[in-house]
């Protein structure tokens, strides 16, 4: 067969016909997934960050101009540093459905507290409405999505308006055509014990590392300002906002979404919330401790050195531990810390 650049059309199609072997026909048009990796959308005191990029396609389409919306992505993590690539299976699965998707890396609590996470998301938007051409996206038809702490930078994205210092595409805004959080970490207006697996407020909490490695307990401000109740009412402009979360969610209490809920109804927003009877957090991996593990990580910090390794663990737990103890040192690598310091310096209450 000759060789040179055949297009479709004119290639031959292999029709002989061969005994037991079964015919499938296809129209083109089945739809699959493309991923464009490591897309750099910024580079921020010194850190660069990228977009997953995961784009539809089918035998149709692949030359064509057809655009689809775009949804941008927070993967959640609990503002630490994200496994960025855990969820473009199920992802993928959605940008099959007719969606260009856009997993965000953020700066992490790590190395910068809030609202980073929420300014990263506006401009990851912005390079997407900037660059929509490139990957098949429709500028006039993006969204912001996330999960647990992604869905609390998705929400304060919309909220944060004046970012002006720290926007790098002053030609495209950061508006959208609507909000989706999944079991959103929205609020630390409630106490720790709503209940929850977590703690929410001690320093070494999510919420607590988020806000500088804080006590929440006795920074009421600090609280509200990083509550997504706090910060709206009605004159406060927002799109649509779709919101799940499930009944037996261990590690942001669903209540936390029904008190936004409430407030967004009470102020007339557009906003329905799907409850999710059963449903935990969002499955596993999402979130790198529970309660067993997140005293060991305590312990390992706050011990005596010859009591350090004073401890036991198993099953899910010992997972958990040691996939924070590899987030764990890589905050510290990009901290160039060398000692533990800081976190010494942190009074916690056992």
């Amino acid at each position: 067969m000759e060789v040179k650049e055949w297009s479709y059309e004119e290639y031959p199609s292999f029709d002989e016909p061969i005994d037991g072997v079964e015919r499938i026909p296809t129209t083109g048009d089945e739809k699959g997934a493309y991923i464009f990796s490591n897309v750099e959308y910024a580079h921020v005191d010194g850190i660069t960050l990228h977009l997953q990029i995961i784009v539809p396609r089918t035998r149709n389409t692949t030359d064509s101009d057809e655009t689809y919306p775009c949804i941008v992505y927070v993967q959640g993590s609990a503002w630490l540093k994200q496994n960025i690539n855990s969820k473009l299976g199920v992802l993928s699965r959605l940008a099959e459905k007719g969606y260009v998707i856009a997993v965000v890396e953020y700066r992490h609590s790590g190395i910068a507290p809030f609202p980073a996470q929420a300014i990263d998301t506006r401009n990851a938007i912005r390079f997407m409405k900037i660059h929509a051409s490139e990957y098949k996206a429709d500028a006039t038809k993006m969204f912001v999505a996330g999960d647990s702490s992604g869905g609390h930078s998705a929400f304060f994205s919309q909220l944060i308006k004046e970012d002006s210092n720290e926007n790098i595409y002053p030609e495209a805004d950061a508006n959208v055509k609507g909000i989706i959080s999944m079991y959103g970490a929205l609020s630390i207006m409630f106490e720790d014990g709503m209940p929850s697996t977590l703690n929410h407020h001690q320093p070494d909490s999510p919420e607590g590392m988020e806000m500088g490695g804080v006590d929440l307990r006795n920074n009421p401000d600090l609280c509200r300002k990083m509550s997504v109740e706090c910060n709206i009412n009605e004159d406060t402009p927002l799109p649509p906002i779709l919101m799940f979360h499930g009944t037996k969610d261990r590690t942001v209490n669903p209540k936390i979404s029904v008190v936004v809920y409430k407030l967004l109804k009470k102020y007339n927003k557009n906003v329905k919330l799907y409850m999710l009877e059963g449903a935990d957090h969002g499955g596993s991996g999402l979130l790198p401790l529970d309660a067993g593990s997140f005293a060991a990580m305590r312990h390992v910090l706050f011990s005596e050195p010859k009591r350090m390794l004073s401890f036991s663990l198993s099953g899910e737990t010992e997972k958990r531990f040691a996939a924070a103890c590899e987030v764990f040192a890589q905050v510290q690598l990009d901290r160039r810390f060398k000692t533990l310091d800081f976190y010494k310096s942190m009074k916690i209450d056992n």
